[in-house]
């Protein structure tokens, strides 16, 4: 893949994630209270707050210590049992994520876009598995909206897919 080809699709990929992340936001926020982000009504496994612990944890190791060597250590098991955290302790995890994120995507090299990204036992090119993780952001967001949607009986969107965020094309 040609090198414009390789630094556009970083490009795209740091738009995206960061995007879902400014979502991920506005769902924690959209909750009337602490206590509803963490129900898990018959039939759903994993709360909201789970699942934003989750997602902060993955990004968090995989592109903050993975690439940008932030020193972050990943406790997986507590991304599924640590419980009861306020809204704005979320809130500040995914503004943490957001913040590291943003400078470590930015700063990706060409040679690490093509070179070797291991999850866990499989090796896999480093921009497959960056668009497989902004995948599994959005895959999650869409399951924290549901949820808020049910548990709170509230329609209201909270722009998690707000085209608005796309750069303009400047051809």
């Amino acid at each position: 893949m040609p090198s414009e080809n390789l630094l556009l699709l970083r490009d795209a990929l740091r738009v995206m994630i960061l995007r879902e992340l400014r979502a991920l936001d506005r769902e924690i926020a959209a909750y009337p209270d602490d206590d509803s982000i963490w129900l898990t009504p018959p039939g759903i496994s994993n709360s909201t707050g789970t699942l934003v612990l989750h997602l902060t944890g993955n990004l968090r190791h995989f592109i903050g210590t993975v690439f940008g060597k932030t020193g972050y250590v990943r406790n997986r098991e507590a991304e599924f049992s640590t419980k009861n955290l306020s809204r704005e302790k979320l809130r500040s995890e995914v503004q943490a994520t957001i913040a590291e994120l943003d400078l470590i995507l930015d700063r990706l090299g060409e040679d690490q876009l093509v070179g070797p990204f291991m999850f866990g036992e499989r090796q896999v090119r480093t921009a497959d598995s960056l668009v497989h993780l902004a995948v599994h952001l959005g895959y999650h967001l869409g399951q924290i909206d549901y949820h808020r949607r049910l548990l709170t009986s509230s329609s209201g969107a909270a722009d998690a897919m707000s085209v608005r965020e796309l750069p303009k094309f400047e051809g």
